[in-house]
């Protein structure tokens, strides 16, 4: 018996015209960053593999020479910042602010969290919510209690932020974790634990699942430059590695409908940033919120003819 050969549709994602389709699709956001790069689009098998486990590992994205930059830039905020002008006493400072829309960020955000009603070549469909950073010696102190987040990223209520939304050919993440890893990493120097699918648990975590011994949890190993994508929705926990030496950039996405936290960049620094860039820091809120698009035309209920 001869079966129909299997094809994927167009997902049919609804918007507010009157329950109409949004009919822009991801790889027509954002062309370009705020460098002028054109957008790096994730491909099947990336776009798969997240929606699968709810992570995605890109090996040796950044060049030797970015990453030797951007290790130095680190070394100095740590080690002597007052030679750092004081707005860029941050992780979006010198160098490292080109982290924050890497085309292949962009791409992969396009993806996954920009609003495209939201987007235009002129601005991105998502927000930068905060930075943080990893550096030297990260183990923690004894007395230190590591925090597990819990996934069921499909049943959090809205306003939690921490969802993963799904329809058949399109995934959305509601608060998406970006680690640029500056050195290479093993998993005796990784402190990150998760476990693979758990964005998308029907049921709590067992107790004895808990426990960081077990099976269950997973680890990355990769070489210094290479970029990690997390769901915030996906469940996972630190824990103290046996070598400590670190240097990692974490930058964290939200919609641009949506606030976690207050964190917001140095008005100077936000200032003499790229006017795309700083996009990534624009008002929260959704209803009109492009700069030189077309919010009101990104869906319609009838022929364009009419």
């Amino acid at each position: 018996m001869a079966y129909k050969e299997l094809v994927t549709k167009k997902p049919f994602i609804v918007n507010k015209n009157l329950g109409s389709a949004v009919e822009v699709e991801p790889e027509e956001l954002t062309l370009t960053n705020a460098d002028g790069v054109p957008v790096s689009v994730p491909t099947q098998k990336q776009k798969y593999d997240f929606d699968r486990n709810g992570w995605l590992l890109m090996p040796s994205v950044l060049s030797d020479a970015d990453i030797s930059e951007m290790r130095e830039f680190c070394q100095r905020l740590q080690e002597s910042p007052e030679h750092i002008p004081e707005p860029e006493r941050c992780t979006l400072g010198g160098p490292l602010q080109r982290l924050a829309d890497h085309p292949v960020v962009v791409g992969f955000l396009n993806e996954f969290l920009a609003y495209p009603p939201a987007a235009s070549e002129d601005c991105y469909g998502f927000r930068l919510e905060e930075t943080t950073a990893l550096f030297g010696d990260t183990t923690p102190p004894p007395e230190t209690k590591s925090v597990l987040q819990k996934g069921n990223g499909l049943f959090r209520l809205p306003g939690d932020s921490h969802l993963y939304r799904c329809v058949p050919g399109r995934g959305w993440s509601g608060l998406t974790r970006v680690l640029w890893e500056l050195i290479d990493v093993t998993a005796e120097t990784n402190s990150i634990r998760f476990i693979a699918g758990s964005h998308k648990a029907a049921y709590p975590i067992p107790e004895g699942v808990q426990n960081p011994n077990s099976s269950l949890w997973e680890t990355y190993e990769c070489p210094a430059g290479s970029v990690i994508f997390f769901t915030e929705s996906l469940t996972q926990t630190q824990v103290a590695p046996n070598a400590v030496p670190r240097s990692c950039v974490s930058n964290l996405y939200n919609t641009v409908a949506s606030r976690w936290s207050s964190w917001r960049p140095h008005p100077q620094l936000l200032e003499g940033m790229p006017p795309k860039r700083q996009t990534l820091f624009r008002e929260t809120y959704a209803g009109g919120n492009v700069i030189n698009g077309d919010f009101n035309r990104r869906t319609s209920a009838y022929p364009a003819e009419i």
